[in-house]
């Protein structure tokens, strides 16, 4: 047996496949999770900072801006350090869940903190751009039917703003599947973090008792294919989006 063929061995080991799967499944779940959470508290965000000038709440604008550029001018990595250091983890993650053990639950939870709140930054930036695109025309319009604020921006003006940066969003998408690789250096079971794994032991399923060159190519090439169809898909989705809006 060559050391190319025990390295393909080793991915087509039922048990090695089981494990990488799961990865990716954590690795969606993580970047769903930090992107669903992130439109809400990145719509909220800008909506505070494009609407909060007056006198009185003005502080809020100020705060809101605050955050969004510290964590939109400053690495991921950082923040996942930082989370892993200083976040505090709630009782209901110091447990056995989705078959890790409790350390790793609770690792899991603080690295998609992070990402959440380092999502949410970017989110909000594409949510401002979405309501600046609106011609403040909507505003009058609502408000000469009788509209208050909340209804106007609730029925009328975050739709239209949603709808014009639906391939924006999924744009962040991608780029949120591809951020959550970071959280591996935390030894988050993500697919990045078990392809490392894997990787660390390829000797036990390569039949060749070392870890060889080979083994790298052959089992980062694999989580290469996999990053890859997700987000091209993902691509030629916004691609399509973008396409219909302008046709």
């Amino acid at each position: 047996m060559t050391q190319l063929q025990g390295s393909f061995q080793i991915i087509s080991n039922p048990h090695v496949l089981v494990y990488l799967l799961k990865g990716l499944v954590f690795t969606l779940i993580i970047s769903a999770v930090a992107v669903l959470i992130g439109i809400a508290f990145g719509s909220v965000l800008a909506l505070v900072r494009n609407y909060c000038t007056t006198r009185r709440n003005k502080i809020f604008g100020f705060l809101a801006s605050v955050y969004i550029e510290v964590f939109r001018n400053t690495p991921l990595l950082l923040w996942i350090f930082v989370a892993l250091v200083l976040i505090p983890v709630p009782p209901v993650f110091k447990k056995k869940l989705f078959g890790l053990t409790s350390v790793e639950t609770g690792l899991l939870f603080k690295g998609a903190v992070a990402l959440i709140l380092f999502t949410s930054s970017i989110i909000a930036e594409i949510v401002r751009g979405g309501l600046n695109a609106i011609p403040k025309g909507q505003f009058e319009a609502a408000h000469s039917q009788g509209f208050g604020t909340v209804q106007t921006m609730r029925l009328i003006i975050l739709p239209q703003a949603f709808r014009h940066i639906v391939p924006t969003l999924l744009s962040q998408v991608i780029t949120t599947i591809k951020d959550s690789s970071y959280l591996a250096n935390i030894a988050v079971i993500e697919l990045m973090a078990r392809t490392r794994q894997v990787l660390s032991a390829a000797y036990q399923y390569n039949g060749t008792g070392q870890v060889n060159v080979s083994d790298v190519f052959v089992l980062f090439g694999f989580a290469f294919a996999i990053y890859f169809i997700i987000n091209f898909a993902l691509s030629l989705a916004v691609r399509r989006i973008r396409k219909n809006s302008h046709g």
